[in-house]
This record gives structure tokens, C-alpha cells and sequence, in this order.
């Protein structure tokens, strides 16, 4: 299924955030921090990727429910929508 960024907006912002957050968290192990400080900015870029990913998947789910409703054939199936988001989790 080709990625449109018009449906992804707010997936695309999650994304980008998260890799401000990884920046941050490379530059503070470079910098010697705190390893508490570290882990908590770890677990937020972690955190973001998920929303992001699940944001994705449910983005596609619309679209080929859509599809279907168009009575069109769906990019792809329930299962391998369903496949992908069981990685996520």
C-alpha cells in the first residue's frame, strides 16, 4: 500500500517530533548525563514511535474500508492489516 502523506499528517508529526527526541537522547549519552534522564527520553522517543506506527496502521485500516465502500479492491487485506499492527505491538 503506497504511503499518502495527506492521510498520515499526524503520523508524519509524531515522527518528526520522535527524532528531535532521539537527537536529544544521542546527544545526552555523548554528553555523559544522567542515566535515568537518558532512559526516560529512550522511553518517550519509544513511546512516540508507537503512536506513530499505531496512527499508520489505522490510517490504512480507513483506507481500505474506504476502498471497499468505493467497491473497490483494497490495497491490502484484513489480515496483513491486522499482521502489521500485531508487530506493533
Amino acid at each position: 500500500m503506497q504511503m499518502k502523506p495527506e492521510l498520515l499528517g499526524d503520523a508524519l508529526t509524531r515522527l518528526k517530533r520522535a527524532q528531535g527526541q532521539l537527537a536529544s537522547v544521542i546527544e545526552s549519552i555523548e554528553d555523559g548525563d544522567d542515566c535515568a534522564a537518558v532512559l526516560t527520553q529512550l522511553a518517550a522517543v519509544s513511546r512516540a514511535l508507537d503512536r506513530a506506527g499505531f496512527k499508520i496502521v489505522a490510517s490504512g485500516m480507513r483506507y481500505c474500508q474506504q476502498a471497499r465502500e468505493d467497491g473497490e479492491e483494497p490495497p491490502m487485506t484484513e489480515q496483513e492489516l491486522e499482521r502489521l499492527f500485531l508487530a506493533l505491538a
